[in-house]
């Protein structure tokens, strides 16, 4: 077992990485004024609008090898998808849901097809896992015994059956925008789980709001308008991308991605404070990058052979306090 100080370093050393926002979301929001979830359900008490059908789930070709290759060719040395997003859809058989792409039309386990694509590719392959979860009813509201067994066993799942997983991103936790409380769920029952499963599995809470405390990584979700903190020094990961939402939108294929210069601003900043940069891909309905947007990633690539070398963390290093 590693030092979670030598974790956080290697960790942040890798510097470039990608996000892959794939799942319900991609199937349903693609149109409208729904951008990625059902926030107003959440967080306004709104009547759900929006439950997902298992049979929905028919992505006619997920290339996860096409989704590393953009990867590869921009740089990116690690990468998380999103095995579980906020509605709740599992992009693996799992035992504790129905809700899963076992019932899906596609039943492609696509978290097993992500990670053979990356790891062949040389990208450390970690995952996202959202603790909020709308169709089991788990959120600021409910987060049941029944409820964490689900979570618990979720997690369990993936950190056992897919073998081992450099770092889990968790997010609809404590988050201004909805999840269950730490009151609910306490934030030491998750990350003991976590090492407990795997000790040299750094975990990424995208909802602490409180610095390193509750986090082994700071996140800071630049793409919804979270700025890196004054005084920052690490460690940090920062996400944007190159098109106007997370998940994939029918605008996407004719829509001017962000340029080159734009992405090597950001990560020279983000390195000169000791946080890594997370560009977004948005896989299409069929399961496949838009060229625009794959050409973004590689004209990114191209730039980043020319310009300054990044550097690596200095000596003294923060880590969580215990």
């Amino acid at each position: 077992m590693r030092t979670l100080e030598n974790l956080q370093k290697e960790f942040i050393n890798l510097r470039l990485g990608t996000f892959i926002h794939f799942n319900s979301a991609t199937m349903q929001f693609h149109t409208g004024e729904i951008k990625d979830w059902e926030f107003d359900h959440e967080n306004g008490k709104s009547p759900r609008l929006y439950p997902f059908a298992e049979k929905d789930w028919n992505p006619q070709n997920p290339d996860c090898a096409q989704w590393a290759a953009a990867a590869r060719s921009s740089g990116c040395r690690f990468a998380a998808l999103t095995a579980k997003h906020h509605e709740g859809f599992a992009l693996w058989p799992t035992a504790y849901s129905e809700h899963s792409v076992k019932n899906g039309t596609n039943k492609t386990d696509v978290v097993a097809a992500y990670l053979k694509a990356f790891r062949e590719a040389g990208i450390a392959a970690g995952l996202y896992f959202s603790i909020l979860d709308l169709t089991a009813g788990i959120g600021r509201r409910s987060c049941t015994e029944k409820q964490k067994e689900m979570i618990k066993g979720q997690i369990t799942e993936l950190l056992t059956h897919y073998g081992e997983i450099p770092f889990l991103i968790v997010d609809g936790w404590n988050a201004p925008w909805g999840g269950p409380s730490y009151d609910m769920l306490p934030f030491e029952e998750i990350d003991g789980l976590v090492k407990l499963l795997q000790p040299n599995c750094l975990l990424a809470n995208i909802g602490c709001t409180e610095g390193i405390e509750n986090t082994d990584i700071v996140f800071f979700e630049n793409g919804a308008g979270q700025e890196i903190t004054a005084g920052f020094e690490g460690p940090g990961v920062l996400c944007q991308k190159f098109t106007g939402t997370w998940f994939w939108r029918e605008e996407d294929p004719e829509t001017k991605t962000a340029s080159a210069e734009w992405a090597a601003g950001l990560l020279k900043k983000c390195n000169a404070v000791n946080v890594n940069l997370m560009l977004n891909i948005s896989p299409n309905k069929e399961g496949r990058m838009d060229e625009n947007l794959a050409a973004a990633f590689s004209s990114f690539g191209e730039l980043q052979k020319t310009a300054a070398p990044l550097q690596e963390i200095p000596a003294g290093w923060l880590k969580r306090k215990k």
